[in-house]
């Protein structure tokens, strides 16, 4: 058109077209060099950056010579038959646990017999081996007086301690009188039982503690042991003289067998009367009843003054389950009493009958025993209408009474109410009659059971953290156990009728026996087994992270029992919250409960790393009843290549070979918790091998031996009717092997080793190029079979553990564990990670994995994970020199630019800046990191999390709490004026700690009278050493917490089969009006992205947190701050025995304790009479 024009001339219109046609050629390169992002060199980068990388690593690790290696050999690929599998490892199970069962009930058998044994007086004190009396010398080498003498020698299978095995000692809580007659001829008698003791653990290697706890208070363990051990310390260096065992008679393995399940209502006076000493006093009370009940039981707790409500509002006309989460909340409850009006005991008692008759009436509850228990300074009545209207003539609901205080002017009528109705009458004027009135309930609650003879139900407590594993880890964890215990019946003749249960007995059950049992290798990686007991609560799992510090356990031997259900470790993959479950899940659970077999199918978020990973799955649930117990046991296996195995074993007893050969030199390990073979005889001894390793090599050496037995059967268990046999004592050279394991690791062995033969290449030719390139410092393989090779690549020392220190259990690894994951993803890629939040601490390594998986007649089945080490700052230099030589203006080396290596979880693996290596990129760029989740690169998890317990500050909240207490004492005792002289002499100050048990060197400040028990309450002070200080924060309490996790959506970044950059821009986050572009592009052959961001515009930037937050449920759960968990099903024992006709014959049902004469008012008394008398 301009051409066109007659007034231009020619010669410009020719000029004008040629300068066009120059900018049309120079214009796309000019946009270009101006372009925020280079989005094309970005792509390149990626692709050179992780194609080098693959080349390199598949070389150095040899990863198809080892697949060729498997190949080579007779080998097949299975499908695992998920049903007949738990069949197999159930009756396993049911086995040990029946060993277990038969050996407590010939200690039973054994106690009633010894207790109709004559005691025996010749005149002399009786001695007896008391645990805290032992090995206590004069100068003159002998035992000094009141103490005995007792060898002891370390037993890795008894917590690591020195025990006798030929002997059991007696434990003493400080609150038992050893003096008292009942209790002496309690421990004569009971002597009795050590031979029984010793034939168990003979014909049973694997037991733990054998014990019997008597009702007058002490406990006798086998074998013996000094209190408290010489060899145990913690961070504190609390004093020897002050850890003292707990009285076990308030304890679940005690209360749940020497009773049947219990629905219980507290009914605590909170009128105008019980203010101070009476106050504190009801309320320990409370707390010492509320510890007696467990998983089994049902309670509330209701204060009353004119009108009756429960402490807890959420609780409302219910009785919520008495787990561990729930006895929690009604123990806070009731720090909000507050004294005030008139009591309206009408109102009290008729809310308690109402809501047990309820819960009797609808099949709520434990639908066996109920009781009322009423704690008051005193009734005006005996109210006698309300008893006659609902509880007589059977008294269906048994009535407790505990008159507080030193007014005997309720005495009357509270007798009265206790004996007429089933019950026990107790008057608490101190602190330390508590714990020893309070179990007079269960003594009464015991008679049914004791007058029928013949039936002793078997018990089995929740999981708890005990004393330190058998295992060859060099951890000193508390290992996870549970306890199995029957009650002992009084069955001698007595001038009155009684019905008293002499006490319980039992053993504890280490979980890793049961683990051992159910093998990890059978199950695949990312396969793991679990136990679900007739709560719905797992006995364990292995999301169930228990505390770690089991200071209680050590200094006490007092169990802290974990209620976790399985709805709260199995994450279905869906959007809801904490406890909102799947419907698949909740049958799931449902059919464990009820002990059916079957199968199915569910999505679940699985969370490692702390939680600060997480990933999804799809696993197949397998699961069969252990039968003659609660619990069931599970599989979950992952859908797809969890549901193959590798078949491939070395012959050993009749190769040519010495297959010792394959294991030569020191650079391998094998899982220290799998059993390849292990002598089973407590003579033997497994103190002969310092390591896992020598374990195996020993047996594979006597595998060559003439007459070489496999042993892989483990011993049949009695049936229950025979428990009575004495054991068969096992051969002291017995032993076990599990020959497939064992044959698999020697097959992998076998294929290892040759690669380790054969150098590496780049090795030969130059030890030190791999290092000087990429950094290479480190090659490793992990096997199916738990065996872990590597190879040193260079000399450099580091202060750093060796990678064989931490990374030994091969499969249970959480590199193996991703590797394997990330193969389904992108076969030929490597999973890289760095340690969290390093930053520039140090030197760190990169670790790059990558599974192997072995195909055979077109199934596939991981066999191996191979990895490297590399040094972090040689592969960031290699990164950043990639990414900033090229002929662009803006490269990462430029200042526009700010470029990110991530892994698919959102974790940086390289920065421009060192100190951000190891952390969650949405610390860094929160606003970055939200639009990469809206552009679906990430996906955003919610991870719900039930924290059990906080350790990290439990041991200062210790110290505070214990100096809050101390501290604290004084002026609530004062309180009211008749108790002033009172309080020194109520209870004995050498039972409780003093202040220089926690600080050492400080003057003794009087403690609590409630150490025993560990009550919640804390009297009020003036000043509150604890100010300041969050206790939510501090490890006391169990609650839901929620955090947000990122898993990487790698097809987004995948077009038509084409690795394309995703071109990103955030608007309007300026005033300027700015905008910031990124650039985002999947790094080939690995979980990384590569993330570019443009630096020009100012935007802000918030921060994400993956920190677990709580949730709080108060604003859409009633007022309430926690969820519930009492609305999923349960099945009830199978045994409930509350009742017998000729119980109404016992007439023991309580008596007023003895008074404590006030001396203030004596003489007052006394001045008054004398003052009358001269008058």
């Amino acid at each position: 058109m301009l051409c066109k024009n007659k007034n231009v001339p020619l010669e410009s219109c020719g000029r004008t077209l040629i300068i066009f046609l120059l900018l049309m050629q120079v214009l796309p390169a000019f946009l270009e060099q101006d372009e925020d992002i280079p989005h094309n060199e970005v792509k390149n980068w990626a692709l050179q950056f992780g194609v080098d990388l693959w080349e390199y690593g598949k070389m150095e690790t040899r990863m198809n010579e080892l697949q060729r290696k498997y190949h080579d050999v007779d080998i097949d690929v299975v499908r695992k038959d998920g049903l007949i599998l738990i069949r197999e490892m159930a009756t396993e199970v049911k086995n040990m646990m029946d060993f277990k069962m038969s050996a407590v009930m010939r200690i039973m058998d054994s106690a009633e017999q010894a207790a109709l044994t004559p005691r025996t007086d010749n005149g002399q004190p009786f001695r007896y081996y008391n645990a805290k009396r032992l090995n206590a010398f004069g100068p003159d080498g002998s035992p000094a007086e009141g103490t005995r003498e007792m060898m002891l020698t370390p037993n890795p299978h008894f917590d690591h301690l020195p025990v006798n095995t030929s002997l059991s000692s007696v434990l003493m809580p400080t609150n038992v009188n050893e003096n008292d007659a009942e209790v002496m001829n309690a421990i004569q008698w009971s002597e009795h039982l050590d031979p029984l003791f010793i034939n168990n653990y003979e014909g049973d290697p694997t037991l733990s503690w054998q014990f019997f706890g008597s009702s007058t208070g002490f406990l006798r363990r086998y074998p013996g042991i000094a209190w408290p051990p010489e060899d145990m310390s913690t961070v504190w260096q609390r004093p020897r003289n002050n850890r003292n065992v707990y009285d076990f008679r308030s304890s679940a393995w005690y209360v749940n067998a020497a009773t049947s399940p219990k629905d219980i209502v507290i009914l605590v006076d909170n009128s105008g009367s019980m203010t101070g000493h009476r106050a504190n006093l009801a309320r320990v009370t409370v707390e010492a009843i509320l510890d007696t009940l467990s998983d089994n039981d049902f309670v509330n707790v209701y204060k009353f003054s004119d009108t009756t409500e429960e402490t807890v509002p959420c609780f409302r006309e219910q009785l919520p389950q008495a787990n561990v989460e729930n006895i929690r909340y009604l123990k806070d409850s009731l720090g909000t009493l507050k004294p005030e009006n008139i009591a309206n005991f009408t109102s009290a008692l008729i809310t308690g009958f109402e809501i047990l008759h309820k819960y009797n009436r609808t099949g709520q509850g434990c639908q066996c025993n109920q009781a009322i228990m009423l704690v008051t300074d005193g009734p005006p009545s005996m109210y006698k209408e309300i008893f006659k209207t609902y509880n007589f003539p059977h008294s269906p609901v048994r009535f407790f009474t505990y008159l507080i205080g030193k007014d005997s002017s309720g005495a009357r009528e509270m007798n009265w109410m206790a004996c007429t109705n089933k019950g026990y009458y107790t008057r608490i004027s101190s602190y330390d009659e508590i714990k020893d009135n309070v179990l007079h309930y269960i003594e009464v609650m015991a008679r049914p059971m004791v007058m029928y003879q013949n039936d002793h139900p078997i018990q089995w407590t929740s999981a708890y953290v005990g004393g330190r594993a058998d295992s060859f880890a060099d951890d000193k964890r508390g290992q996870l156990m549970t306890t199995v215990t029957t009650p002992v019946f009084d069955r001698r003749n007595h001038t009155v009728r009684v019905a008293n249960v002499l006490g319980v007995v039992g053993t504890d059950v280490s979980i890793d026996q049961i683990n051992k049992l159910v093998p990890p290798y059978k199950l695949g990686v990312n396969g793991y087994s679990f136990i679900v007991n007739n709560n719905g609560h797992v006995l364990y799992h292995p999301d169930l992270r228990p505390l770690e510090n089991n200071d209680l356990y050590e200094d006490t031997l007092e169990p802290q029992y974990i209620s976790v259900d399985l709805t709260e470790v199995e994450l279905v993959e869906n959007e809801n919250g904490p406890r909102e479950n799947h419907t698949v899940l909740l049958d799931l659970r449902h059919d464990m409960i009820d002990q059916k077999e079957g199968e199915t199918e569910l999505s679940i978020k699985v969370h490692y790393d702390n939680m600060r990973r997480v990933t999804t799955r799809r696993n197949k649930y397998f699961y069969n009843p252990i039968e003659g117990t609660p619990f069931s046991l599970g599989l979950a296996i992952p859908e797809g290549y969890g549901m193959y195995e590798l078949l491939a074993e070395q012959e050993i007893k009749h190769s040519q070979k010495n297959v010792t050969d394959y294991f030569r030199g020191d650079n391998w390990r094998v899982h220290p918790d799998w059993v390849y073979c292990e002598y089973t005889s407590g003579t033997s001894g497994e103190q002969w091998f310092k390591t896992a390793e020598e374990r195996v090599l020993h047996f594979l050496s006597r595998s060559r031996r003439p007459g070489w037995k496999w042993m892989s059967l483990r011993p049949r268990s009695p049936l229950q009717r025979e428990h009575h046999h004495l054991s068969t004592k096992q051969d002291k050279d017995a032993y076990y092997c599990d020959k497939t394991l064992i044959q698999s690791l020697v097959m992998d062995a076998m294929v290892t080793d040759s690669l380790e033969k054969h150098p590496f290449r780049s090795h030969l030719e130059d030890k030190n190029q791999g290092y000087d390139i990429f950094g290479l410092t480190l090659s490793f393989v992990a096997t199916r079979s738990g065996l872990l090779r590597w190879i040193n690549l260079t000399n450099m020392e580091s202060k750093e553990p060796h990678f064989s220190e931490n990374n030994v259990r091969a499969m249970d690894e959480t590199w193996y564990k991703r590797a394997v994951d990330q193969h389904s993803i992108e076969p030929e890629s490597f999973v890289y990670s760095v340690p969290f939040d390093i930053g520039s601490q140090g030197k760190p390594l990169i670790t790059a994995t990558h599974a192997v998986f072995v195909e055979h007649k077109g199934h596939r089945a991981p066999a191996a994970v191979v990895g490297l080490q590399y040094q972090h700052s040689t592969l960031a230099s290699i990164f950043l020199n990639i990414t900033s030589k090229v002929r662009m203006k803006t490269t990462c080396a430029s200042d526009k630019l700010d470029c990110y290596v991530l892994d698919n979880n959102g974790f940086i693996i390289i920065s421009e800046n060192n100190e951000h290596t190891g952390r969650f990129f949405g610390q860094i760029d929160g606003t970055i990191m939200d639009s990469l989740v809206q552009d679906r690169i990430y996906k955003k998890v919610f991870v719900p999390a039930k924290l059990f317990f906080n350790f990290i500050l439990q041991s200062f909240f210790i110290l505070f709490s214990k100096l809050k207490e101390a501290y604290g004492t004084a002026i609530a005792y004062t309180q009211e004026e008749d108790d002033m002289i009172d309080v020194y002499r109520d209870y004995d100050l050498e039972q409780y700690p003093t202040g220089e048990d926690v600080i050492d060197e400080q003057d003794p400040i009087i403690s609590p009278p409630s150490n025993t028990y560990s009550p919640s309450f804390i009297p009020p002070y003036e000043s509150d050493p604890m100010e300041g200080v969050d206790i939510g924060q501090s490890g006391v309490r169990p609650c839901d917490r929620k955090v947000d996790l990122y898993i990487l959506q790698p097809d987004r970044l995948n077009t038509s089969g084409q690795n394309n950059p995703l071109k990103g821009k955030l608007t309007n986050c300026h005033v300027t009006g700015c905008e910031r572009p990124f650039s985002v592009q999947k790094i080939p052959h690995s979980n990384l992205i590569l993330l570019v961001v443009d630096t020009m515009c100012p935007c802000g930037s918030k921060q994400l947190s993956i920190i677990p937050q709580e949730v709080n449920y108060e604003l859409r759960n009633g007022g309430c701050l926690h969820k519930p968990k009492d609305s999923l099903y349960r099945r009830r024992p199978p045994k409930c025995i509350n009742y017998h006709p000729e119980e109404i014959e016992i007439h023991i049902c309580g008596h007023a304790s003895k008074m404590t004469v006030n001396i203030v008012t004596l003489l007052l008394g006394i001045g008054c009479c004398i003052t009358a008398f001269l008058s």
